[in-house]
């Protein structure tokens, strides 16, 4: 197998980098405050929707009763978490793209390729 040390490699060591002080810049906690003011809502939401499917059926009748025909509500309910967890999954991905850039951003000011 041979040397796979990075000097035999001829890579350099990366640089080093402070991750206390990275995590106490003011941009590295925007990017906290962001990405927790989304995904907390959003977290709620979903436990909320889903774990209404199974309360509502169990306690209450009104799933049980017939929407289109032979289809209950409780069915048209268990579909609209498939379309649900699509959406969620959706938006998540596009607000992604803005926590991309802030890291790009702290990445540059903080000058850490590995970070």
């Amino acid at each position: 197998m041979g040397n796979t040390s990075p000097a035999a490699k001829g890579t350099s060591k990366p640089p080093s980098i402070d991750y206390a002080a990275v995590s106490r810049s003011a941009a590295f906690q925007e990017l906290l405050k962001r990405k927790k003011a989304f995904i907390l809502p959003y977290s709620i939401f979903f436990f909320v929707f889903y774990f209404t499917l199974p309360i509502m059926t169990s306690y209450f009748q009104v799933l049980n009763r017939p929407a289109f025909g032979a289809i209950t509500w409780a069915w048209v309910f268990a579909f609209a978490q498939f379309i649900m967890t699509w959406a969620l999954c959706i938006i998540y991905t596009k607000r992604s793209e803005e926590f991309d850039r802030m890291v790009e951003q702290i990445k540059q000011e903080t000058g850490g390729k590995g970070v």
